[in-house]
């Protein structure tokens, strides 16, 4: 059992990231989904890891930028248990409204 739970729109990015870049390289797409989830496991095991970003919100979030693919970040609740996943992004999206659709 993970000690992390995505929320149905974190999953919805997933897989959306997924079929885009499966469209040029299903092998690539394969390789950036197992970082988010090698991802997630690391920041379950030490939910305090990344870092907060008031600048974009208030909220109680923390963003784990992915070592493999830093276009991509985590966002998550680390005092949940299990920690919650709300989202993951790319860095151009703009973060900012993101947050805004997400509870």
């Amino acid at each position: 059992m993970n000690a992390y739970v995505l929320t149905p729109l974190a999953s919805q990015d997933v897989f959306s990231i997924w079929c885009y870049i499966a469209s040029d390289d299903e092998d690539a797409a394969n390789r950036v989904e197992a970082a988010i989830f090698e991802g997630c496991d690391l920041i379950a095991d030490g939910p305090m890891r990344g870092h907060s970003r008031s600048e974009l919100t208030s909220r109680t979030v923390r963003f784990w930028t992915l070592t493999r693919f830093p276009n991509y970040a985590i966002v998550y609740r680390p005092f949940t248990t299990p920690v919650q996943v709300i989202a993951v992004v790319h860095g151009r999206r703009n973060l900012r409204r993101v947050l805004k659709e997400r509870k």
